[in-house]
């Protein structure tokens, strides 16, 4: 299973129903091969954290690969993330992968 993490601030000045957007969007796609997606804000228990984070499973790299090309999935980001995101960092990672 891969994991997908996503951490991202928003530009001052961005309105709550404008984050809101985004998670509805997204949580309105059926992704084949994902199992988990959620989308939650910070809870501030450690200073410098960054405000948001989506967080998705999938089954393997095709799902992921296939959800990271999907077309909705990019309109979203294009039209409801890019013009309030200030800074977006990305890891993916395999769950339960030993080191």
């Amino acid at each position: 299973m891969i994991r997908n993490v996503v951490l991202f601030s928003v530009k001052e000045g961005t309105q709550p129903e404008q984050v809101e957007a985004i998670a509805r969007a997204m949580k309105a796609i059926t992704f084949v091969g994902c199992s988990r997606w959620e989308m939650g804000r910070d809870l501030n228990l450690r200073p410098g954290n960054m405000p948001y984070a989506f967080i998705a499973e999938f089954d393997d790299e095709a799902a992921y690969r296939a959800y990271d090309s999907h077309e909705e999935h990019n309109r979203i980001r294009r039209e409801l993330l890019a013009p309030i995101v200030e800074k977006i960092e990305r890891f993916q990672y395999l769950v339960g992968a030993k080191r």
